[in-house]
């Protein structure tokens, strides 16, 4: 009995030293649809570094937003993000709620302009809100990024694709 629970008590501590990484660390993501295409394509698995930016703080309105040895988006950042709640017009109809990925194209302290879709760096609208950033996808019809919800804040940013786990129509490793 007693070599039973050592096994059992082992394998518990493993399961919640896998389960405290995944949430915390690092995470898989699907992608659906092609709005960073050709760079990466539908049915995609992108491995995920959630810590990337530093180590989220806060839940449910239990706690403060905050992130522990915080470290700025860079501009160039392919991100996984949340739509905010506060997006201009809502969020986008028929598409489900849930995580997205767009490369960061303006940071705080920017100016940009579009031009007929095109972004532009420096432009006109100032980007200079501490915490927000300007997020598109690579495909112009993607009404999941900033072109279509505003600016994004920093709190709604989880973590940056660090690379291709999965490709479903050939299995690669990066």
């Amino acid at each position: 009995m007693a070599n039973g629970l050592k096994y059992l008590i082992a394998l518990a501590t493993a399961f919640a030293l896998m389960l405290a990484i995944r949430t915390l660390v690092v995470s898989i993501h699907s992608i659906n649809g092609n709005g960073l295409a050709p760079l990466y394509a539908d049915g995609d698995q992108l491995l995920i570094n959630r810590c990337s930016y530093g180590l989220r703080i806060g839940g449910a309105g239990v706690l403060p937003y905050g992130r522990l040895m915080r470290k700025p988006v860079q501009r160039g950042d392919i991100v996984l993000f949340t739509v905010p709640s506060s997006a201009p017009g809502g969020f986008p109809a028929g598409l489900p709620a849930g995580l997205y990925i767009a490369r960061c194209a303006a940071i705080p302290g920017d100016t940009l302009r579009t031009n007929h879709g095109l972004l532009c760096v420096p432009g006109l609208i100032n980007c200079a809100k501490d915490d927000y950033y300007w997020l598109e996808a690579v495909n112009n019809k993607n009404p999941v990024d900033s072109r279509h919800l505003g600016f994004i804040p920093e709190c709604c940013i989880i973590g940056r694709v660090v690379g291709v786990l999965y490709n479903r129509h050939n299995l690669r490793l990066q």
